[in-house]
């Protein structure tokens, strides 16, 4: 009840007005098409009396004729209002849970499964578009025909208006209930069953590669074929009892109508009524029934939303109650990087990602940092990234926390990731993303500082070349060059780079470790890698294994005192 206190009900109150709107056409349409069958009953029951003339039978053709009308319009403006105010909720939930992921954006493969944020993004959110389609709307709808129904039967017939809100009272109350109760456990186990598939598929999609050397392709498939089996199962159950719910209740509504029928017929019996309203009373009956059968169905996916609002819950846990988007510490040209004993472990782990490191980084000094996947490299980065913040010890930039940044923190610390992402647009506006005020004899300078200004003048349209989705247009080697562009437009006094020679050819991979180390002389750079091109320009080398720093020195001093970077160089060289 809570997760709906805070995702359903605020939502309820801010558009209440087109949520009002939604069910009164809701209810004006089945009412329409209530009223539609109650005259033309009476039409047909009226004409086949033959009538002296014509003119008897003119106001029942116009109800006929105007009810048809208004039961189509009421149903289109129904859907067009209901659907226009769930559509901008959905927008704003997925505004609200993208605002809960960036802010995380360094740590989401650690927090969170990839399946799972699959599951939320692409199932529970748009799941929650039913709490009001296909729950609240013809919930309401619903209660407002058996209440309307009952009080019009009762100006006939007081006593058979209370036995037939008791007969409907079963359709209304007596099934929702127990397809609630019936259903609940079955539907979160299918939800839960769905939502383990898609952390299966998704790991084993990114990690195919290791499935395959590892030689346990068959084993995953078999494995994989037993969760799927076992989810259709669960919604083979699922949809055996709609069916059946569905036939119970159709039997149930052809008891009602035969009720009405004869108690129609015995009124007719007793002047009560003239026997022409005998079709019009048993014929309304259909279309009341019809609103009212889908209650069970809208009551019964209360459990599910449950479960996807928990889903959403667990990952708004992890945002900061309170989160600033400036920093109050000015920000400079120079920054001085120091670690004071840091650890950090992961919540959930038994030991640390960091064990007690210290480490003291003057501007403008290159530090390579290297060590095996899982070493703690990443961490360290999330580190001074501010991403995360250390279990013990202090990160401090310029004797700052990178917390006290704020947002600023991106105008102190540059990243040049493994595969920069380039948009499908200019080369311009590729490179100005790192400064939107920079003019273009600035663009110009840092595509001559990353060596690329005699390529790009070649081109018939220069800068303003289409460089396709994900910059496909150019060479991998030339979009690492232009991502550097703009992280030297951005002009950050820290600049990290991530293996940004990963998948490059030896000549290219060297040439643009001579272009970033040239453009970035007057920078404070660490270089995280697994291969050692270019280590001999590096002031210093940080090896990290297991958490702690194993070994830790300059290049030459390392390859006359440390056997072990040694063997690591001479194997990087193919020496070994």
């Amino acid at each position: 009840m809570k997760l709906f206190q805070t995702y359903i009900v605020p939502y309820l109150k801010k558009y209440k007005k087109a949520m009002i709107a939604t069910i009164l056409l809701g209810a004006l349409a089945v009412l329409s098409g209530a009223m539609l069958t109650f005259s033309s009953g009476y039409l047909i029951s009226r004409a086949s009396e033959m009538p002296e003339t014509i003119l008897l039978l003119y106001i029942p053709i116009v109800l006929v004729r105007t009810f048809g009308l208004s039961r189509a319009v009421s149903h289109y403006l129904e859907r067009l209002a209901g659907h226009n105010a769930v559509l901008k909720i959905l927008s704003e939930m997925r505004v609200k849970l993208y605002g809960m992921l960036e802010p995380q954006a360094l740590m989401i493969r650690a927090r969170f499964q990839t399946g799972d944020l699959l599951g939320t993004l692409a199932d529970d959110i748009e799941h929650l578009q039913d709490v009001y389609i296909r729950t609240i709307f013809p919930t309401v709808v619903g209660l407002c025909l058996f209440v309307y129904a009952t009080v019009m039967l009762a100006l006939f017939d007081w006593l058979f208006a209370i036995w037939i809100a008791l007969c409907l009272g079963v359709i209304v109350f007596v099934y929702p209930m127990v397809s609630l109760y019936t259903l609940k456990k079955h539907q979160r186990d299918a939800k839960r069953q769905r939502g383990h598939l898609y952390r299966t598929l998704t790991d084993a999609v990114f990690g195919i590669s290791d499935w395959l050397i590892s030689g346990r392709k068959e084993r995953f498939i078999a494995g994989f074929m037993k969760d799927s089996k076992s989810s259709h199962k669960m919604e083979s159950k699922l949809a055996y009892w709609n069916q059946s719910r569905g036939f119970q209740l159709q039997v149930i509504s052809g008891v009602i109508l035969l009720m009405v029928g004869i108690w129609a017929g015995n009124m007719a019996g007793q002047g009560e009524i003239v026997p022409a309203y005998i079709a019009a009373f048993t014929l309304v009956t259909l279309p009341i029934l019809e609103g009212l059968i889908p209650l069970s169905h809208a009551i019964e996916r209360i459990p599910a939303y449950g479960e996807s609002l928990q889903r959403i819950e667990s990952i708004q846990q992890f945002v900061p109650e309170e989160e600033t988007s400036e920093g109050n510490v000015q920000t400079s040209k120079e920054a001085d990087l120091s670690i004071k004993n840091v650890s950090y472990r992961y919540e959930g782990e038994q030991a640390d990602a960091l064990h007690q490191i210290s480490l003291a980084i003057p501007h403008g000094r290159k530090l390579a940092l290297l060590g095996k996947s899982g070493a703690g490299k990443s961490t360290l980065i999330q580190l001074l990234q501010g991403a995360i913040q250390p279990t013990s010890g202090d990160v401090l930039i310029n004797e700052h926390s990178p917390v006290e940044y704020g947002e600023q923190i991106y105008d102190v610390v540059g990243v040049l990731n493994q595969k920069p992402y380039l948009f499908a647009t200019t080369v311009e506006n590729n490179i100005r993303l790192g400064n939107q005020q920079a003019t273009k004899e600035e663009i110009e300078t840092v595509i001559k500082q990353v060596r690329l200004d005699k390529y790009i003048n070649s081109l018939p349209n220069g800068l303003q070349t289409q460089m396709e989705e994900t910059g496909q247009r150019f060479s991998g080697g030339e979009r690492q060059r232009i991502a550097l562009a703009r992280i030297l437009l951005k002009d950050t006094p820290i600049v990290i780079l991530d293996e940004p020679t990963i998948g490059l050819d030896p000549f290219i991979e060297n040439e643009l470790v001579d272009t970033i180390m040239s453009s970035l002389q007057d920078k404070t750079v660490i270089w995280i890698t697994h291969h050692l091109t270019g280590i001999e320009r590096m002031d210093q080398v940080l090896f990290l294994d297991k958490g702690q720093i194993a070994i830790q020195g300059t290049h030459e001093e390392l390859m006359r005192t440390n056997e072990r970077y040694q063997q690591l160089y001479k194997l990087d060289r193919g020496e070994g």
